[in-house]
């Protein structure tokens, strides 16, 4: 009870606030969401690469994402084969399984639990996830459509990508970022974490109740919720992961599904009912598995 208390309740009670709000004033995500990602995650992203110490660490997480997106991708294209389910049905299965709320979710309730350390990892997990999703998820979300070209450029259009590259040329080069430039970034970092929280509550309010596929529904949340940080574990003990980013990346794979996916589903219309409501019952759920799986770690 602890745990929830002290780490999962602030992050809830930020979410209600955004739902709230939503619900109330009806207001515009879409310019919310263009300045969090245009100019608050990028300016996040820089300040914690540039004052990172980047190590072997940092190739194992790329591996570790890599691994446990192949395995929740096959887990699922082998339950679609077997329930005989259509292309667009098993894209939408993947879409919400494969891909974590690393972001708006994950991120602040590993700062919860495990401090700045663990929070310097978290937003480089974030990072990784980003591009990941932005490739992978839009592939499938446009299977037979735009496909593997409109997966390319959307990377190449994400902020935070080229935010990475300017702090890692920095810390190459050995070269200092001016300090009073430095901290405008430093300010505008702080802000992120609870925006984009905000801006999930308000996301969550948006999704309409009722006509659930509960069949679906309960196999994609028992992957979400239950497998994916099994998988993660079992991928942990066979790495020589630092202790503490282990835990970061077992809490990471155990996040609801990532609400960014709901929009490439509307986007590409692959299955976008299915992916909203499996997002809304896993997000509601995970307070429940989160709790259990901090208090277990």
């Amino acid at each position: 009870m602890s745990i929830f208390i002290s780490v999962v309740f602030p992050v809830l009670l930020v979410f209600i606030i955004g739902y709230g709000i939503q619900k109330w004033k009806k207001v515009d995500i879409k310019p919310i969401s263009t300045v969090a990602i245009y100019v608050m995650t990028p300016a996040l992203v820089f300040r914690t690469f540039y004052e990172a110490h980047i190590d072997i660490q940092y190739i194992y997480m790329v591996v570790f994402s890599l691994i446990l997106l192949f395995s929740l991708i096959i887990i699922s294209k082998v339950y679609s084969r077997i329930k005989n389910y259509s292309t667009s049905l098993e894209s939408g299965l993947i879409l919400s399984t494969a891909f974590m709320n690393a972001g708006n979710y994950g991120a602040p309730i590993i700062l919860f639990a495990y401090g700045e350390a663990g929070f310097a990892f978290a937003v480089s997990f974030l990072v990784l996830q980003s591009i990941i999703m932005n490739f992978f998820g839009v592939y499938y979300a446009a299977r037979g459509m735009a496909g593997i070209k409109v997966a390319i450029k959307a990377v190449c259009l994400m902020p935070a990508t080229y935010a990475v590259i300017v702090a890692l040329l920095l810390k190459s080069f050995d070269l200092t970022f001016p300090t009073n430039l430095y901290r405008t970034i430093d300010m505008i970092a702080e802000a992120t974490i609870p925006t984009v929280m905000i801006i999930l509550g308000m996301q969550l309010a948006q999704i309409k109740w009722g006509n659930f596929e509960w069949d679906k529904i309960s196999y994609a949340v028992v992957v979400r919720l239950l497998i994916s940080p099994l998988i993660a574990w079992l991928i942990t003990l066979a790495m020589p992961l630092d202790a503490l980013l282990a835990k970061v990346l077992i809490v990471s794979a155990a996040m609801p599904s990532a609400a960014t996916i709901v929009i490439y589903a509307i986007q590409f219309d692959s299955r976008p009912k299915l992916i909203s409501s499996v997002t809304l019952i896993s997000t509601l759920i995970s307070i429940l598995t989160i709790t259990i799986l901090l208090s277990i770690l």
